[in-house]
């Protein structure tokens, strides 16, 4: 990507001190997507490297990954799976619990969203500590999915998420870091 990409990104990307609690500097991707030139350039990104039938399916974490992931999954035409939180889905599902700052939750996908062997890319707005992002794929590897990456907008290298995933051994695709948060 080159530096011009970036700095447009970065410049979309709105920073709230002190939210959710002091001393957090929360990222809001919410202006990057209402951003007409940030939004498109942040997607077209996104799916570059997996242009050509390198995947089947993208999944989206609740929230913001369902709007990264529907925009991906257009472009890529590959079908779109919405992995949330417990209890929203209406049909069967498969479930995982993982571990929050303060407790437990658990996110779930659709039973049938995911036939086995099938190449799904993963995304969201942000990776951080990686719980949520682990959780995820644990729960598409658990249905037979191959992870062909986890793709995220913003990285937050100092609280380590994207070593945890590749850890895992998928592939991690990021636009931007803010290093220090």
């Amino acid at each position: 990507m080159d530096k011009e990409t970036q700095s447009t990104l970065r410049e979309a990307i709105r920073t709230i001190k002190d939210y959710p609690k002091p001393g957090v500097q929360f990222r809001d991707v919410t202006t990057l997507m209402g951003n007409t030139q940030a939004f498109r350039r942040a997607v077209d990104e996104l799916v570059y490297p997996y242009a050509g039938g390198k995947a089947d399916k993208v999944a989206g974490v609740e929230a913001r990954g369902f709007i990264l992931g529907g925009a991906m999954a257009h472009q890529l035409s590959v079908g779109f799976v919405p992995i949330r939180k417990k209890g929203k889905l209406p049909y069967e599902t498969v479930r995982i619990a993982y571990s929050l700052e303060y407790g437990i939750d658990e996110m779930e996908m659709h039973r049938d969203a995911i036939k086995p062997g099938e190449k799904v890319i993963l995304v969201d707005d942000l990776i951080a500590t990686g719980g949520t992002a682990e959780a995820a794929c644990k729960l598409l590897q658990q249905m037979g999915a191959e992870i062909v990456a986890a793709c995220f907008v913003i990285d937050l290298p100092d609280l380590g998420g994207r070593k945890k995933l590749e850890a895992l051994g998928v592939h991690v695709h990021t636009l931007v870091a803010f290093e220090g948060d």
